[in-house]
């Protein structure tokens, strides 16, 4: 009789031991700036960069090659899935905030800070056109 408890208390201890779970535990991933509408909501067009990162924080992306732009990205992936990814452009005329353009809504009131952006793409596809040009000319 006790040899049968034993050899049944061995066994729950050996079947006990064994048990893995099938998924390991996965942590949840945040990386990046966290921006919130509240922050987008108080950026105003003419604000310096200092005023800025005041209210967004420090950029994630500081662009050497464009002094005129930053880049906050946020990351966040609960258990290892994918589940929220933003970004937010923040554009310079000089010192001053001329423009932003990211994944949120504005309202009303921020609508002029996304005026400029016509106009810059308008800029940018000027540019292109011309570095083509040069690349017919050379080719010629």
């Amino acid at each position: 009789m006790h040899l049968k408890i034993l050899l049944l208390f061995v066994a729950f201890l050996f079947f006990g031991c064994t048990f893995i779970p099938a998924l390991p535990y996965k942590i949840d991933i945040q990386q990046g700036n966290v921006v919130t509408q509240e922050m987008i909501e108080k950026l105003k067009p003419g604000m310096t960069r200092s005023q800025v990162r005041f209210v967004l924080g420090t950029p994630l992306i500081t662009d050497v090659f464009h002094n005129n732009r930053w880049d906050y990205f946020y990351y966040l992936a609960p258990r290892g899935a994918l589940s929220e990814k933003r970004t937010l452009t923040v554009i310079f005329d000089g010192d001053r905030l001329s423009h932003i353009d990211g994944d949120f809504s504005l309202s009303p009131s921020s609508d002029s800070l996304l005026s400029a952006t016509p106009r810059m793409e308008e800029e940018r596809l000027q540019y292109l056109k011309g570095d083509q040009g040069e690349n017919d000319k050379g080719s010629n």
